[in-house]
């Protein structure tokens, strides 16, 4: 039988031990959260809803959402936009999830189990962090047409 540690446990039986990444282990756990009251206009193909600042640096664990229903056959992706409003990477945590959704963990629907501990700066396809925020967002994928509610709870971690 055999052990495998992961580079958290390595790290902290190396002699002398080599300090983790604080976001990562014993970080401090951060929470954004809302509600999004959406108009008719507001559900099209290509509308974006700006959820929140989430730090460049930090790393996300959990993105979960659940709206109303927004009619037609509506979905939305779930990615990174700058600060400015550009997008980075429109769905790198979601990519056509269904309206009318009770609270659903998205984080990991489109992106890889192996970025789990990498950085908003990493997942938006940055080299370096640029040490500021970047929004975590919802673009619509498919028309709605209808109002409705979009909430939000987000789980991210800085050192």
């Amino acid at each position: 039988m055999g052990t495998k540690n992961s580079t958290l446990v390595t790290n902290f039986e190396a002699t002398p031990a080599v300090l983790n990444d604080a976001s990562l282990l014993h970080g401090v756990m951060r929470v954004a959260q809302g509600t999004v009251a959406l108009a008719a206009g507001d559900t099209n193909d290509d509308d974006v809803v700006m959820l929140a600042p989430i730090p460049s640096n930090a790393t996300v664990s959990h993105i979960f959402i659940g709206t109303d229903t927004f009619g037609g056959s509506c979905t939305f992706n779930v990615g990174i936009y700058t600060s400015a409003g550009v997008v980075k990477d429109e769905d790198v945590f979601a990519s056509a999830v269904a309206d009318a959704g009770a609270m659903a963990d998205v984080r990991f629907e489109a992106a890889d189990i192996n970025t789990a501990e990498k950085k908003m700066f990493e997942l938006a396809g940055d080299s370096t962090d640029p040490s500021s925020y970047m929004y975590i967002a919802a673009t619509m994928a498919a028309e709605g047409g209808t109002g409705g509610d979009m909430s939000f709870i987000i789980h991210y971690t800085v050192s």
